[in-house]
């Protein structure tokens, strides 16, 4: 348990984030397919749990595979491991054991993978075993559905220029996280992959990809909670190192959302500052969240802080995250008497109150980083107590020693 207070309302500092999980995970599986070290090639590389375990998967010898509660390590291994000679079994945690995998593992069995799963049809644990590699006699053609994660269809892609003839991928219903989809294509041009969208499709030419240095850019999620601060705050005057204007990540939104809580920013040379418009933050705020999942939380909890009225669509993949995320924010809302509930078309969620309490709240995490760390800024407001802080080594592990250092009164 760790309970956190802010003894006055300004947020001052420098900060320095890590490089962003999504484009490291990605990045190391590009660059072992392309047989060489990853870490040689890569600058600011995440320190994210996440990101270590896959690196360290990715190197380890054997044939049994624990991703854990990395449910990116999983499915990017998932098709990683389908190329590789020989069989291996690819498990993770008991959450792990509940998201479904079954979308990818279908249009890796389009490929010619051999794969069975271990358990529950259509759940990990899998055992893979060597792909058929003759079972296409030109550039197959695969349909995925694509609304339960992105994050299949960037498995399939990054594998693409390793198959004989390449990969046409044809994403079927509404795509979700598209801007993750358009990273991984981003992050395959780099090393050389020829990919390209024509029409529906996404076509990935035969070929290899050739290593060359990559400055991981620093992680646009994790500046998502230094915004709901920067709302919280009186004043501000933060520095956040490592994020580009011209960025690879959707959730560079940010810039365009804040300013309805009264937060601008400005960007610099080394990164941008966060500072107070001036304008005082909306009455309401409307969001489809279905390219921006992973700060749906945060946005949630930052009109929960101020009192806006939220209107938030897009939420169908929080169900299937590291916990129920919807249902956790229902929960956890409650306690300080602000409500997140289904409007009738059962496709948008209301959130009404302002976060109030009279006796110290402690909010659980689920086993989930984004829980944690976008509840412990309602500490501008008062003492709060945080369960399980370490879970947010998932992604952002300095993140309570970055709070500390910006005056935040941390005590275990």
């Amino acid at each position: 348990m760790l309970r956190l207070s802010k003894p006055n309302r300004s947020l001052l500092g420098d900060i320095a984030l890590d490089g962003s999980k999504s484009i490291s995970n990605r990045a190391l599986v590009a660059l072992a397919l392309a047989g060489t070290v990853p870490t040689d090639w890569l600058t600011n590389l995440s320190t994210s749990k996440d990101t270590l375990t896959l690196l360290r998967l990715l190197s380890q010898p054997g044939d049994t595979f624990d991703a854990g509660d990395a449910g990116t390590t999983f499915r990017f291994l998932t098709a990683y491991l389908a190329l590789q000679p020989g069989t291996q079994v690819l498990t993770g945690s008991a959450r792990m054991r509940e998201r479904p995998v079954g979308g990818l593992v279908a249009a890796l069995r389009d490929l010619g993978a051999d794969i069975e799963y271990l358990e529950k049809e259509g759940y990990p644990p899998l055992r893979i075993g060597t792909m058929s590699l003759a079972k296409h006699t030109s550039r197959p053609f695969v349909r995925i559905h694509a609304g339960t994660s992105s994050q299949f269809l960037s498995a399939l892609l990054l594998i693409g220029p390793y198959l004989p003839y390449g990969l046409q991928l044809a994403p079927e219903g509404s795509l979700v996280s598209r801007p993750y989809l358009e990273m991984t294509m981003r992050l395959m041009r780099h090393f050389g992959a020829r990919v390209s969208e024509q029409g529906e499709s996404i076509t990935v030419e035969p070929g290899a990809y050739q290593p060359r240095p990559l400055t991981v850019e620093a992680d646009w999620s994790a500046a998502s909670y230094w915004y709901e601060m920067a709302a919280f705050a009186d004043e501000v005057d933060l520095r956040l190192k490592g994020l580009f204007a011209e960025s690879w990540q959707g959730d560079s939104v940010l810039v365009q959302m804040m300013p309805s809580f009264g937060v601008q920013t400005v960007f610099e040379a080394e990164g941008i500052v966060l500072k107070k418009s001036g304008v005082p933050p909306a009455p309401s705020f409307e969001w489809n969240f279905v390219e921006c999942p992973d700060i749906a939380q945060t946005l949630a909890v930052t009109c929960a802080g101020l009192g806006v009225q939220g209107i938030f669509s897009g939420l169908e993949t929080l169900f299937i995250k590291e916990t129920d995320r919807v249902a956790a924010l229902r929960g956890e809302l409650a306690k300080v008497g602000v409500s997140f509930e289904p409007l009738t078309d059962g496709k948008r969620f209301s959130l009404k109150g302002k976060a109030t309490w009279a006796t110290v709240p402690c909010f659980a995490t689920y086993h989930d980083h984004r829980m944690a760390m976008s509840f412990a800024p309602l500490a501008f407001w008062g003492a709060v107590e945080i369960e399980n802080p370490s879970v947010v080594n998932k992604s952002y592990p300095d993140f309570w020693e970055h709070l500390a250092a910006v005056g935040f009164r941390l005590l275990m």
